[in-house]
């Protein structure tokens, strides 16, 4: 069954013969969202945000799916499926003729092409069929919905693509000679839009053609008075040649022609050199909504605030400058909000590829001057050899007009400036890949990759939904190797669709990370590769020394696959200072090859940096290569070591790699948090440095990466990760018999193990472990794998082995004059003496080590400590003492963001609380410690929790 939905009103759904009723306002909210993306995916978090305005209460979910299923059935009912659930949202499915906005869209272009040709009978019979469509002002009925972002700019488009049509038709009137039917209509709708300079200029020759000549002119100094006062203009140039054709008797001039005297004789014209538009162009509503705020303001439109400028002075030129990546879209939003602010430019909008990145060269502002001024019709007879003076005619020939200057591909900031109007209500659009922050009151707008959303409607309207969604897991590979790129989508969306037999996981296939990958991501003569080019061959054939040093950093940037760095990481890759590496990094940034995401931290594009390793690969020696990636992994294990030492206080330490450190400095820290911190950030950059030192043979740097996470493990053991990085060093160890490598992995083995509480591969490890260190005479380290042992152990319920162990390695400690071990010896002696039953003497140890911990200003071991105190003095039956004890344990996890800690934290106070009968104080904490547990997915957490809450009353 066909339906008819109606937008250009209040929210309608037809179905031929009645109107189907969707009641509530939600649903109807719902059904406006996904009838404003036809035939498009909407994300589910886009819909729920129209429908709650962006305050989501808790049931939102659930409220969500109800409305949804009920729109569906509404729509179901007509014969066919209409909303189809589609990752990650749903899709209204819309036939073509269905959508009045689609239908009025495609009227309006009809009489737009009749316009332009002059056939005014088409032009009035389209014009009149696509304005029968609207039924008053859209989405009427849903006002809060209405005025958000996305569907404002919407209704904004369709508002003043209505506008236009009706110029057209006024147009068309005058043409067929109905200058007496139209005046009534134009002369009401010219006041309901007092600047709208076409429309006062069709009444002017309205008024004049029926003999009115006194009205008409009033007409075009009321608009003038209009425009001084409100924008500080005159009016625009078809308007005073109209003025001027009455006031000479040339009662009919012809329709748009827009024609005026120029200086010398010259005829300026009214130009339009915006591009078409890509059809299927998607997504960027948030940031084609900001473009057109910013253009409409520079033209004294909707965008422009009050006080902006003091009445009558020309508002301050401000350059808007889109940048980004090669084929991150620049260019498409720039046509796309140019096309949607025509009407604000009536005065011409024109348009010049800068070719700054091309491999001709970029254009020189010294030509495109004199193409600007032949378009406008400004160009004088001789015109001036000096750029200067070419500018300065430009200025003057813009002045007081209402001018679109759209600059796409612009090189740098130098190659702008002389095209820059003058202050008044023209507007600038430059896009370019280096950001542009020089120019003077510049506007930035930084585009980023597409969002999830936005990447599948591309693909979908590209290649088709139902193809897409056949395959999902095929789809989110395609998704992750295009990383939001949308010249990587078009590409394959075209391949695609040019092959209709193809599955989804071919492509994927074709696509995975690869050595080979920008080679797919091709299609005839567009390729994501050619794109990149670009970008890097101007900065590396370069007459600027830094660029050139930054196109090196490019390359070497490109050989480390997990594309993170620090400026400190980056300086050693590359072999140079920390300024310079500084320098460099800033400089591709500014160059979109590189985005830093926040001060300090840097990162390239999955595709650039594959393309960066490619020409790195090719223009690199290996010898330099090599070198590069083993200062690299030289400084990441050495930082490693200090993050680690910083964290855990440890005893003792492995020893350091040979030879004194001489590279860019190593992080400092001031407490074990901070450590712990820079940790967590470097992790999957430090897994990948542990399997790049067993690639080149470097076992020594492996091992250490993987061992120097202790600190870090001590709050996130849970997660498994230090786990895998140390398999993955002790595999490397065994394949390069490194003996001094296995010893300390098997001791830092055995630590994981014990913190998940795996007893029995903890003790085996510790055993390899001593064996080890016992054949090489290091008394210290026996002394700290001895009291692991006694901690094991306690663990498993043998007291008097723990005992026995924790005053051994005492012992040991002191044989060794290992200091900084005593604390920890006491506190092994303190957790047996507890598993013994004598608690007074445990918390006697226990605040010895307390003491201790807080002058070394040790977090973690504190927080353990007075955990365990706390334990202790329960059972002596001291309340306060054991809470006070656990809180403050509780504040140091919670505080160092320790997700294991807090939940062993929350596990002791419940147990606390259930010894001193307050049943509701336990519940608490068990549902506290169950809620970590379940959010981070620790499984003993989560069965402890559940049984601790089991028995309560």
């Amino acid at each position: 069954m066909v339906l008819r939905f109606g937008l250009l009103g209040p929210l309608v759904v037809h179905d031929g013969e009645a109107l189907r009723p969707v009641t509530g306002l939600k649903a109807r909210v719902l059904l406006a969202a996904l009838l404003l993306a036809p035939n498009r995916v909407v994300s589910k978090d886009a819909l729920m945000d129209a429908m709650w305005d962006g305050q989501l209460p808790s049931s939102a979910g659930a409220s969500f799916a109800n409305h949804a299923t009920r729109l569906r059935r509404i729509l179901a009912a007509t014969g066919a499926e209409r909303l189809r659930t589609v990752a990650p949202g749903y899709q209204l499915l819309v036939a073509e003729g269905e959508l009045d906005t689609e239908v009025f869209e495609a009227r309006a272009h009809a009489a737009g092409a009749a316009h332009r040709a002059g056939d005014w009978d088409t032009v009035r019979a389209e014009s009149e069929a696509a304005l029968a469509l609207w039924r008053g002002t859209p989405l009427s009925d849903l006002p809060g919905f209405r005025e958000q972002r996305a569907p404002s700019l919407r209704v904004h488009q369709l508002d003043q693509l209505r506008l236009q049509v009706r110029e057209w038709a006024f147009d068309a009137g005058l043409g067929l000679g109905h200058h007496r039917e139209i005046l009534g209509e134009l002369s009401v709708l010219a006041a309901e839009n007092p600047l709208r300079e076409e429309l006062h200029r069709l009444l002017m020759v309205a008024l004049h053609r029926t003999g009115r000549q006194a009205e008409a002119f009033e007409v075009f100094h009321t608009l003038r008075r209009e425009l001084v006062d409100e924008l500080g203009t005159e009016p625009g140039a078809a308007v005073r040649r109209t003025y001027q054709e009455l006031l000479t008797g040339e009662g009919s001039p012809a329709p748009a022609a827009a024609r005026e005297s120029g200086p010398e004789g010259v005829t300026a014209r009214v130009p339009y050199q915006i591009p078409s538009s890509v059809p299927e162009f998607t997504g960027r509503e948030a940031e084609a909504a900001a473009l057109v705020r910013l253009l409409q303001r520079a033209a004294g439109g909707p965008g422009r605030e009050a006080g902006d400028a003091a009445a009558g002075a020309p508002e301050p030129l401000r350059p808007v400058v889109v940048s980004g990546m090669g084929g991150i879209g620049k260019t498409a939003l720039a046509v796309q909000a140019a096309r949607l602010v025509r009407g604000d430019f009536p005065d011409g909008t024109l348009y010049a590829d800068l070719r700054g990145f091309s491999g001709g060269g970029p254009r020189s502002a010294h030509d495109l001057l004199a193409r600007f001024l032949d378009d406008l019709g400004a160009r004088p007879a001789a015109l001036p050899d000096d750029t200067d003076d070419r500018a300065a005619l430009f200025r003057s020939a813009v002045a007081g007009r209402r001018v679109l200057l759209v600059l796409d591909n612009a090189r740098d900031a130098a190659q702008v400036a002389p095209l820059l109007p003058p202050h008044g209500p023209s507007a600038v659009l430059v896009t370019s890949r280096h950001l542009l922050a020089e120019l003077p009151g510049v506007e930035l707008l930084p585009l980023q990759p597409l969002r999830a959303e936005e990447q599948v409607a591309l693909l979908a309207r590209l290649c088709g939904s139902v193809r897409i969604e056949r395959e999902p897991e095929a789809l989110a590979g395609i998704l992750a190797a295009c990383g939001g790129l949308p010249l990587a989508l078009r590409i394959v969306g075209g391949r695609l669709a040019s092959r209709p037999s193809w599955p989804l996981a071919l492509l994927a296939e074709r696509l995975a990370p690869s050595p080979g990958r920008l080679r797919a991501l091709a299609m005839g003569a567009v390729t994501v590769r050619d794109t990149f080019d670009m970008s890097y061959l101007a900065i590396r054939d370069s007459g600027n020394a830094s660029e050139r040093g930054a196109a090196r950093a490019f390359r070497l940037l490109g050989m480390w696959k997990p594309h993170t760095f620090g400026v400190g990481s980056a300086a050693a890759l590359l072999g140079v200072s920390e300024g310079e590496a500084a320098a460099a990094l800033e400089l591709l940034v500014d160059a979109n090859l590189v985005h830093s995401p926040e001060p300090g931290r840097y990162t390239l594009h999955d595709l650039l940096g594959e393309y960066a390793a490619a020409r790195a690969a090719e223009e690199e020696p290996a010898a330099e290569r090599e070198r590069a990636v083993v200062r690299m992994l030289t400084w990441y294990a050495r930082a490693v070591a200090a993050a680690g030492a910083a964290a855990s206080h440890e005893t003792q330490s492995p020893p350091p790699l040979d030879g004194p450190h001489t590279g860019p400095a190593l992080p400092e820290f001031t407490d074990d948090a901070q450590a712990i911190e820079w940790t967590g950030n470097e992790l999957p950059v430090i897994r990948e440095a542990i399997g790049r030192a067993g690639r080149i043979g470097r076992s020594d740097i492996a091992w250490r990466l993987a061992t120097g996470l202790f600190g870090y493990a001590t709050t996130h053991w849970w997660t498994g990760e230090w786990d895998a990085c140390l398999r993955q060093a002790m595999e490397i160890a065994v394949a390069h018999d490194d003996v001094l490598g296995q010893a300390w992995l098997h001791r830092r083995i055995a630590v994981a193990h014990g913190m998940a509480m795996r007893n029995e591969q903890c003790l085996e490890h510790l055993r390899a472990a001593l064996g080890f260190f016992a054949d090489a005479g290091d008394v210290l380290a026996q002394a700290s794998i001895v009291g692991n042992m006694s901690a094991v152990y306690a663990q498993s319920d043998h007291p008097e082995q723990a005992l026995e162990h924790a005053e051994r390695s005492y012992e040991l400690y002191r044989q060794s004059a290992g200091g900084r071990g005593e604390a920890l010896a006491l506190s092994r002696i303190a957790d047996a003496h507890d598993v013994l039953g004598n608690h007074e003497l445990a918390v006697a140890y226990h605040r010895k080590v307390v003491a201790m911990l807080r002058a070394q200003r040790h977090g973690v071991f504190l927080a353990t400590s007075l955990t365990n105190m706390g334990a202790s003095l329960r059972q002596l039956g001291d309340r306060d003492g054991a809470l006070a004890a656990q809180t403050e344990a509780l504040a140091i996890r919670r505080e160092m963001g320790d997700a294991g800690g807090t939940a062993d934290c929350l596990a002791f106070m419940a147990r606390t609380h259930l010894h001193f009968g307050d049943h509701r104080a336990a519940r608490t904490a068990w549902e506290q410690c169950l809620e970590l547990g379940l959010r981070h997915n620790m499984a003993q957490h989560i069965e402890a929790s559940r049984e601790g809450i089991a028995q309560l009353p």
